[in-house]
Formats: structure tokens, sequence, C-alpha cells
């Protein structure tokens, strides 16, 4: 075998394992969505539980994501991968079997900080593997693809499995399929870091995890009420603390986070294209099976099939990315056009569920969402120097996870100041606008965004 062909296969072995990560998470991420009254109604759960039986993993993501991302450039991602995947199947275990709310949204806080550590350090393996060109667009859409397949398999394996089962035995399945990818991970992938690694910024590792936890804290709990003072001191704190950070960051030699990358255009494009998708999309998205099933009746079963529309389109468009010849900005561009025209589908849904019209905009939306995450997953690596190809992913990944808890609170207040129907009809106008926007931003975006790079 030539060593050009070793090269391909172990690229091939390395794409494979490593896009197992995402695949995994966003699985997890999903489960409850269409289980949440029967774990709500098994653990005990009050007023709050439910919104923290939602809420807690993305908390536990967005904390860490950036500081996963930066000791997985500086320690070894391949080593950050395993650690987190281990971690995530020990907190599944506890999931699978809590008693009591506490105990399992401390299991899911777990789960987020263990997800973000593979999301992180999986897409800087990818990127340290595929250093550019067609390749490079092929690998990032295929690694795209595994978040519409998981989105797929989480509410549907879960919802099958309650059905049959519990819905514990899905978190026991999660366990098995962690601790499997743990092994793998650490048998096949090889282990990359920076060239040039950073003292641990202690800091900012500090003050941005714990403001960032703040502001998800706020968000989450003022889902039941705004103006409580548990929210707004949430809040004041998230301010204070990602405030200080800013400045503290500004006088360090090594940073958590450069603030220089913001000065540029791809970057602040993949930035605000994961917090817009995490907002306007997964906010909305996991609302969806709630109105499906509060309003029109659907068993957690069926309200996941109808999901399986969207997500499995997404993952085909992912896979055929690499078939659309446009700059990287451009295709962000058509697939958030497309999200927007496929969520005019929805926007009667909380009224009345004309099928037709409903599958065909899922469809439409989710092919749109397939070219959205090959494109933000591109520009994450691209947007930032070679060394530090996982602080991107963090950085990427943390704005699409914050934007998500921002999404889902602005559509839980929405719906309960003004009802199901009118409620989700402003909600999924507001989505409509605000990916119209963005469509703009991204195709002003420089096309040469690797070229800027030092």
């Amino acid at each position: 075998m030539s060593s050009m062909t070793e090269l391909t296969v172990e690229r091939r072995a390395t794409l494979t394992v490593a896009s197992s990560a995402p695949l995994l998470v966003l699985t997890n991420y999903t489960l409850p969505m269409v289980t949440l009254p029967q774990t709500a109604a098994s653990l005990g759960a009050g007023p709050t539980g439910p919104v923290w039986i939602l809420g807690a993993i993305a908390l536990g993501l967005s904390s860490v994501l950036l500081v996963s991302g930066g000791l997985a450039d500086d320690y070894g991602r391949r080593r950050v991968l395993v650690a987190g995947t281990g971690v995530l199947a020990g907190a599944s275990v506890v999931a699978a079997v809590s008693t009591s709310v506490p105990v399992f949204v401390l299991a899911r806080l777990v789960q987020g900080g263990a997800s973000a550590a593979m999301l992180a350090a999986s897409l800087g393996i990818v990127g340290h593997a595929y250093p550019g060109g067609r390749e490079r667009v092929r690998a990032s859409g295929r690694y795209g693809a595994m978040m519409g397949l998981g989105t797929a398999l989480g509410p549907l394996v879960s919802g099958a499995l309650a059905t049959v089962v519990s819905w514990r035995a899905v978190y026991w399945l999660m366990a098995a399929c962690a601790l499997a990818l743990a092994v793998v991970s650490a048998r096949v992938l090889e282990e990359s870091r920076s060239a040039m690694p950073r003292r641990f910024d202690v800091p900012g590792v500090a003050l941005l995890s714990l403001g960032v936890a703040a502001l998800v804290a706020g968000v989450t709990e003022g889902r039941v009420g705004w103006s409580r003072p548990v929210v707004l001191g949430a809040f004041v704190v998230a301010v204070v603390l990602v405030g200080a950070f800013v400045a503290v960051e500004r006088r360090r030699a090594e940073p958590l986070l450069d603030l220089e990358l913001f000065r540029r255009p791809a970057f602040l494009v993949a930035t605000g294209g994961a917090l817009v998708v995490g907002a306007a999309v997964v906010g909305m998205l996991s609302y969806l099976p709630s109105v499906l099933q509060a309003v029109h009746g659907l068993t957690p079963l069926d309200a996941a099939l109808l999901f399986c529309v969207w997500s499995g389109l997404s993952f085909v468009a992912s896979l055929l990315t690499r078939h659309v010849r446009l700059g990287t900005g451009a295709r962000l561009a058509l697939g958030l056009g497309l999200s927007a025209a496929g969520f005019a589908g929805l926007l009667g849904v909380g009224d009345s569920l004309r099928l037709p019209l409903v599958v065909a905009g899922l469809a439409v939306s989710g092919a749109g969402s397939g070219l959205i995450n090959s494109s933000i997953t591109q520009l994450a690596i691209d947007s930032v120097p070679a060394h530090r190809v996982s602080m991107g992913s963090g950085a990427n990944n943390t704005a699409r996870y914050v934007g998500s808890s921002l999404g889902a609170a602005a559509v839980a207040a929405v719906i309960g100041a003004f009802g199901w129907g009118r409620g989700t009809t402003i909600t999924v106008a507001a989505c409509i606008v605000l990916m119209a926007v963005t469509a703009v931003a991204a195709l002003a975006t420089p096309a040469r965004a690797r070229h800027e790079l030092p």
C-alpha cells in the first residue's frame, strides 16, 4: 500500500471516529425533548423542574466549551475527547438511575460539560487532519451531517424506548455508546496539539465559565418569570463577570480567547451565525414537540417521527454539501434562506396542524440546516489560525448553545404571554426575520477568510 493510500485510509478513520462525537452529543442533547412529561412526572418535578430537565445540558455545554477548546489545543485533542466521552458515560448512568430532579439535573450538567470537551476536541481533530481545500469541505460536510443525524436519532430513540420500556432506558444505551466511543478513540486516533501551547489562563477560565453559566442559568430560570430576584441577580453577575473577562483578556499575553479574532469578518459570521442558528433554529424547534403534543395530541413517538423530516433532510444536505459550488459564506446564506423559507410553513402550527404544509416546511428548513451546519463547521476552523482550531470550535459551539438557551427562553416567554396559537406565530415570524438578516451578513463576508490569517 502506498504512503498516499495509507494517509487517505488514516484520515478516513480519523474522520469517522471524530464525527461520531457530534453524533453522540446531539443524540444525547435531544433525548428529553419528547419524553419531558414522563420524565418530569417520574422525578416528581415542581413548576421549575421541567425547565431544568430540558435546559441543564445547555448550561453545562456553554459554560466550558471555549475552555475545552483551549485545553484540547494545548494538552492534546485526543486526550480531551477520550476524557469527555468517558465522563459522558458515567453521567449517563447517573441520569438513568436518578430518582429526583436535582440528581437528574446534575447528571445533565455533567453531560453538558463532557459534551463540550467532545465537540471542541473532535472538530479540532478534523481541522488538524484536513488542513484545507476540497477535502476540508467534504470533511466538514460529513462532520456537520452528524449533527443532523444526532438530532434525528435523539427524539426517535428516546420516544421509542419510552414507549416500549421506560424513559430511563435510553440513558443506559447512551452510557454504553459513550464508553465504546472512548475505547475506539483511544485506540484509533493519533494525538495532536498546538505547536505553540500557552499557559493555562486561570483568570480567563474562571471568569468566562462562571459568566456564561450565570447568563444561561438566568435565561433558564427566566422561563418561569423574568422579574424574580434570582433571574435579575444572575444577569447582573453575568454582565460583571463577562465584562471582567474582556478587561482581563485584553491585558494577557496568552489569552484564553484572542479578542482580535472579532476583527475578522469570517470569525464574526461563524460565531454570530452559530448564535442565530442556536436561537432561531434550535431554540424554536426544541419547542415544536411540545406544541405538537400539547395542542394537537400527538404522542412522543409521533412527534419524534415528524421531527425526523427536518433532521433527516439536514443529515442528507450536509453530506451533499461538496456538490454545492459556492463559497462558504454564500453556502451559509443559502442555508439560512432555505431555513427561513421552510419556517414559513410552520406559521400556523400553533392553531391547526396542516400536515402537508408542516412536513414541506420541515423538509425545506432541514435541507437549509444541513448547509448551515457544514458551512459553520468549516468557517469555525477556517477563521482561526491552524494551531487554534479547537479554540475556534469552542467559540462557535459556545455561541450555538448560548443561542439555543436564549431562543428557547424567548419562545417560552412569548407563548406564555400570547398562548400557543398567536405566540407560536410570533416566534416563527421573528426567527424568519433573524435568519434572513444573518443570510445577508453572510453574503457580505470576504471569501478570502483563510488568507487573512497569520
